[in-house]
């Protein structure tokens, strides 16, 4: 099995906010995946040294400023009752709802599922926000969210 229920997720409570509700369908395609397979995905494509954002050294491509292309503030649309990304974040990733996306908190810590639930949902994601990185299956394009309320947007090699 490469998934977690999401009724057992330790972070659960992320999706099942009051003040930020998700419908059941939606819900169904937020997937934490198991330890091992969160390790694989973030060995392959985030850092095969560090576990976590915080630790990245600069030969990983996420510490190269090389990656980052642009950069905005992601945490004055999560206070706000706008429930939009971003307007950096929509038009630098032009990827199809159906994408499978991860949502990389770090090496144990992952959750696939659909750009259109991401964005539907994205301050759900963000309760946890010290450096998580958003990566499209088979897509170059990446987000990463500081703690500091910024995002950097780039290019994976």
């Amino acid at each position: 099995m490469q998934y977690i229920s999401l009724n057992d997720y330790r972070y659960a409570w992320f999706f099942n906010h009051r003040e930020l509700p998700i419908e059941p369908q939606s819900l169904s395609l937020i997937k934490p995946l198991v330890e091992s397979r969160s390790n694989q995905l973030w060995h392959q494509l985030v850092s095969k040294d560090a576990n976590h954002p915080d630790l990245f050294l600069r030969t990983d491509w996420p510490a190269k400023s090389t990656s980052w292309k642009v950069t905005g503030k992601w945490q004055v649309c999560w206070e706000s009752d706008d429930g939009d990304l971003p307007r950096e974040i929509e038009e630098f990733i032009d990827w199809e709802g159906n994408t499978v996306v991860y949502f990389c908190y770090h090496a144990d810590n992952i959750i696939e599922t659909t750009w259109e639930v991401f964005c539907s949902h994205w301050k759900n994601f963000l309760f946890l926000d010290n450096g998580p990185i958003l990566l499209g299956k088979r897509r170059n394009e990446v987000i990463q969210f500081n703690q500091d309320g910024q995002f950097k947007l780039g290019m994976k090699p």
